[in-house]
């Protein structure tokens, strides 16, 4: 699947109404499905190993004023771009891994990981001088008590970047899309960003970028941005100040929409906004808002990485940009509902569109 025609028709330069759909019937969605099972994304950033430690807590330390956690159980999760790969093989896609770990127990748990979920790491630079970010997550009840961070977060050197170029841009020809995802650990480099990009671009291959504000990169033209609403502001340099209830109608957040489409000029961009659901932007064309289709909310952990992963997926797999938004809207209501960095089948996928059948 070669995707010379999209990369082009969703430039910027060409003004196309998004449709003002609500849903997708069930129909189209097992299309999409079925296309996703024959696309395959390179999937490449800073790799993490989400550790959640579960407990209850009944009394506060003697030793300081801090809440003692009896341990019930624990789980171990892939995070960071490692969640992206997992979000789009549990969808059905394929996905090719790329990014740095250290030679330690969180990288050889992350590959392991990574097995089960059908996601292949042959992209995985191991660099010894490195620690694969490893983030423990301490939860009694409901509730996150505290967070503790083991990690390397400088930038790879020359020869890591060079070799890890060299790897995606091998595997390119073969692939029908690219996820850069940004965590600000060290592995996307503005060399990495303006390399593949220009090897997408000539290529015609679909770039999605989930960017960072805290790492300034240069991030012009690429086919897809996916700030959160807090990310889409301080990367257009705006203050966020009163927010309307409907986002058509919030003219900061439409400020900053515009401001991020003329200085950044990507083919489309898609400010994700929790409660309140998306906003795909395209050039000359109106804002289109999704309300959020998400029941409950129990953790956003790693929602960010649902959406850019389902969203490129449903472009691999023959969707318009309103299909694509529509299609990960609905996968971002599913895992919010979840505990953890999580993902959805295929089969939670439709069961939400059937949801929307029947209201």
């Amino acid at each position: 699947m070669q995707f010379g025609g999209t990369f082009t028709s969703l430039a910027p330069s060409r003004s196309i109404a998004l449709p003002r759909m609500t849903t997708l019937s069930l129909e189209r969605v097992d299309e999409l499905l079925d296309g996703a099972r024959r696309a395959k994304i390179l999937t490449v950033g800073d790799l993490m190993l989400d550790h959640f430690l579960y407990g209850r807590v009944t009394r506060i330390s003697p030793e300081a004023p801090v809440p003692v956690v009896e341990f019930q159980r624990e789980t171990f999760m892939p995070g960071g771009a490692a969640n992206v790969a997992r979000n789009i093989t549990a969808l059905g896609g394929q996905t090719v891994l790329f990014g740095a770990v250290g030679r330690d127990a969180a990288a050889d748990q992350l590959r392991e990981l990574l097995t089960v979920d059908r996601v292949k790491c042959s992209g995985l630079l191991e660099i010894p001088t490195r620690q694969t970010t490893n983030k423990m997550r301490v939860v009694a009840g409901q509730q996150q008590i505290t967070r503790v961070d083991r990690e390397t977060r400088d930038e790879l050197d020359e020869k890591s970047i060079t070799k890890l170029i060299a790897a995606v841009t091998k595997e390119l020809p073969k692939a029908d899309a690219v996820v850069l995802g940004d965590y600000g650990k060290g592995v996307i480099t503005q060399r990495i960003v303006d390399e593949l990009s220009a090897e997408c671009r000539a290529q015609g291959k679909w770039l999605s970028i989930d960017p960072k504000p805290v790492h300034a990169l240069q991030l012009q033209g690429v086919s897809l941005l996916t700030p959160n609403r807090k990310e889409a502001f301080e990367l257009a340099g705006i203050s966020d100040g009163v927010r309307a209830a409907n986002p058509i109608e919030d003219r900061a957040l439409q400020q900053v929409a515009e401001t991020l489409m003329a200085k950044l000029s990507p083919a489309l961009l898609l400010i994700t906004l929790g409660e309140s659901g998306m906003l795909l932007c395209r050039r000359g064309d109106k804002p289109f808002h999704i309300p959020t289709v998400a029941q409950e909310v129990f953790d956003v952990s790693g929602a960010g990485d649902t959406v850019i992963a389902s969203f490129t997926l449903a472009v691999a797999a023959g969707a318009s940009p309103a299909e694509a938004a529509i299609f990960s809207n609905h996968a971002a209501g599913v895992v919010v509902g979840k505990l953890g960095t999580a993902t959805v089948t295929q089969d939670e996928l439709r069961e939400s569109f059937r949801g929307d059948a029947r209201h």
